[in-house]
């Protein structure tokens, strides 16, 4: 399987953390050097290791917050 390779453009929200220090957090992350998408995904503390998790590029993240939001 290939490297792969990924930067933590912005980090939005923590959304929650686990006893053994993974967070849950909402990121714009750049797979692969493409342009970043919203990321909803645990990490390790030192956000080496990562867990699965979904990504959005930015029109379906503004029809989950439009539909979450009633906006």
């Amino acid at each position: 399987m290939a490297d792969l390779k990924f930067e933590i453009v912005e980090h939005l929200i923590e959304l929650s953390i686990t006893a053994n220090g993974w967070t849950k957090e909402l990121n714009r992350v750049s797979w692969n050097d493409a342009d970043p998408k919203f990321d909803i995904r645990t990490w390790s503390p030192d956000h080496t290791k990562m867990g699965k998790g979904i990504t959005l590029n930015n029109e379906e993240f503004q029809k989950l917050v439009k539909e979450l939001t009633g906006k």
